[in-house]
């Protein structure tokens, strides 16, 4: 992995490469949230000009404190359950298989677009026990690909906001339904980022559009027969966004006083199947 790699993706894809490069800046923090020196090491890879993406390091915590408490969410389910499969939808270029480190008895799949899923094989090194699946989320049948009979954990993180609610709904309903038991870990936009996405500099570069609204728990415990709330969570009260810097945790306690700021991105973590 010595020759730089090169890149072409469009639509919501591109988006990772923001997200990746964030966790990299983050990464060279003092006191970083996440630390996530896969990222550094990706970017390097990458044939890439990351100025212009137009970001810089204060904006880091709005994906790293995201990504970190999902990390702790997912490092609790697999203690919890020491042979079970992990299903990491929209993977893109995040390194949480290297991050978390799963035991020799979980069964680890990352899943995305044909085109994310060849970029991944050529910036990261295989593992054990770790499979590439590339495939739109949509298209459901690539669930049949991942064995049952175990607990799942299904982490899927920045991609909610991109599906229908039709889409989103279905997916999670044949999860739910298609293994025995398990979670669902899952981030969501509420109506104010969907309603303002044309103001949103990565949206419009990207040329995405974003769909489905989700402004509570209750939207998805309605529409998913079978779940039960174990946590929720927002931006700027979840555990990790005690880690952000001084600026952050200020803005923080500027918009708890608004609650479609105050919720607009959210964390939710859902049991399914038998209570153990």
């Amino acid at each position: 992995m010595t020759d730089k790699v090169s890149i072409d993706l469009t639509g919501p894809a591109q988006t990772m490469l923001t997200t990746l490069y964030l966790k990299a800046l983050d990464a060279d923090f003092d006191r970083p949230v996440l630390g996530d020196r896969f990222a550094k090491e990706a970017i390097e890879r990458i044939d890439y000009d990351w100025a212009d993406l137009g970001v810089t390091g204060r904006w880091a915590p709005i994906v790293t404190v995201r990504t970190a408490q999902y990390d702790i969410w997912a490092k609790q389910f697999i203690a919890a359950h020491g042979d079970c499969t992990v299903v990491h939808l929209g993977c893109g270029l995040d390194s949480r298989v290297f991050r978390v480190d799963p035991g020799p008895n979980v069964q680890w799949y990352d899943v995305d677009f044909p085109g994310v899923i060849e970029l991944r094989e050529k910036v990261y090194p295989s593992r054990p026990n770790y499979h590439l699946l590339p495939t739109p989320a949509t298209e459901l049948s690539w669930l049949d690909q991942i064995p049952t009979g175990k607990p799942l954990l299904f982490l899927a993180e920045g991609i909610s906001m991109y599906l229908t609610e039709d889409e989103g709904v279905a997916l999670l309903r044949r999860v739910v339904e298609r293994f025995g038991s398990g979670e669902l870990q899952i981030d969501f936009y509420n109506w104010l980022p969907i309603k303002s996405q044309k103001t949103q500099t990565l949206v419009r570069k990207t040329g995405s559009t974003l769909y489905w609204a989700v402004n509570s728990p209750e939207d998805i415990l309605s529409k998913v027969p079978g779940t039960r709330l174990l946590a929720a969570a927002t931006l700027f009260d979840a555990s990790t966004a005690a880690r952000a810097s001084a600026p952050f945790k200020v803005l923080g306690r500027a918009v708890r006083a608004v609650p479609p700021l105050r919720n607009a991105l959210q964390y939710h973590r859902y049991g399914f199947g038998p209570v153990s």
